[in-house]
């Protein structure tokens, strides 16, 4: 093993430590003077016919990413598998829960694998998807900030300076992909030699980067594709707010507080940053972030906001894991039906012609 491989291999490790360090900081700091006595009581009294309409609503949202993701990648794949797409999306999101972001390479890695595109041309459009889901959620803050009955940046100090970050990161990296697209030589041959004076490893990095967002960004052709994107994006979000506001009915909380789908959209914009927070699944953030919110903004007591979080979260993490082989095995049973090769978690790394 050279000394590179070792180092890499370190610093894997040690972000995996950290990510599973912050995991415990946020679960103590999120449940340390909760009562779990009373948060299973809440929990043993969840309504199943609400949690069958829980999960409708939570398959529905991914099911709708991947629509927009074949809608990014028609003009390099206009027959692109919505199933291959849906089922690389469930094994991203089930890797994540796991170990966070890996989930992002190996669905990239899947559905380039499953449809024979080029891994640089769909990692890039996953890049350029991320960039429209940030973009999405700080919009969909402000609407949060809109129809909030009072001052939420007062309330919550930290919101105002984490949107003006994302929103300039944003306005950042599009501008890095407006300049990519239209002067892609000059720009590209320019950042990457002013890297290179100082790491040649640095620029080749950079450089394919630079490749995916393009390769990314050029795939979302056509004023129609574009509208597409627009449109699931906003079907997304408001299918996340909705998915929201049904886990407070699996726990037939609407007789205790004043459950709404505002309340639920205020709740959901905010508790996604614990999400953003690399912790495998979001778990111990969403926890932190969550419970804050009902219990300061909505006057929900610790115990109930407890039981809500841990119930959101727990059904999320264990669909995700199960969808992940369920939909494995059915993709490469159907594809050796078809006499093609199967696909697994080590078969995807290994680079191929398309690449």
């Amino acid at each position: 093993m050279t000394s590179d491989n070792k180092k890499n291999n370190i610093k894997k490790y040690l972000s995996f430590l950290i990510s599973i360090l912050l995991m415990f900081l946020f679960f103590y700091l999120a449940f340390k003077d909760v009562d779990f006595q009373s948060v299973f009581q809440i929990l043993s009294q969840l309504s199943f016919s609400w949690v069958a309409v829980f999960l409708f609503a939570f398959f529905l949202s991914h099911f709708l990413r991947a629509l927009r993701w074949k809608k990014m990648l028609d003009s390099t794949n206009p027959n692109t598998s919505i199933l291959n797409l849906f089922g690389a999306t469930m094994i991203g999101y089930g890797l994540n829960s796991i170990i966070p972001r890996l989930g992002e390479l190996y669905r990239g890695f899947f559905a380039g694998k499953w449809e024979n595109i080029s891994r640089s041309a769909v990692l890039g459009t996953i890049i350029v998807e991320r960039v429209i889901d940030i973009l999405a959620l700080g919009i969909s803050v402000l609407i949060s900030v809109l129809i909030y009955n009072g001052d939420l940046f007062s309330d919550i100090e930290w919101l105002k300076s984490t949107v003006v970050f994302g929103f300039a990161t944003i306005f950042l990296v599009i501008l890095i992909l407006v300049l990519l697209v239209k002067f892609k030589q000059k720009f590209y041959s320019l950042i990457v030699n002013v890297v290179g004076k100082f790491s040649k490893k640095l620029a080749t990095k950079i450089a394919y980067i630079f490749e995916m967002l393009i390769d990314g960004f050029a795939s979302i052709k056509g004023t129609s594709n574009y509208i597409w994107v627009i449109l699931y994006s906003i079907l997304i979000m408001l299918n996340y707010g909705l998915s929201a506001e049904l886990g407070f009915y699996v726990l037939n909380q609407q007789n205790s507080f004043d459950v709404n789908y505002s309340m639920a959209w205020i709740v959901m914009t905010i508790s996604a940053f614990g999400i953003i927070i690399p912790t495998p699944g979001g778990a111990g953030t969403y926890h932190f972030i969550g419970i804050s919110i009902l219990v300061s903004l909505f006057a929900f007591t610790s115990e109930a906001a407890s039981a809500y979080v841990i119930l959101t979260h727990t059904i999320s993490i264990f669909v995700f894991i199960i969808s992940m082989f369920l939909f494995m095995g059915y993709i490469n049973n159907k594809r050796a039906k078809m006499g093609l090769p199967e696909e697994n978690f080590y078969s995807v790394i290994k680079g191929d012609k398309t690449e």
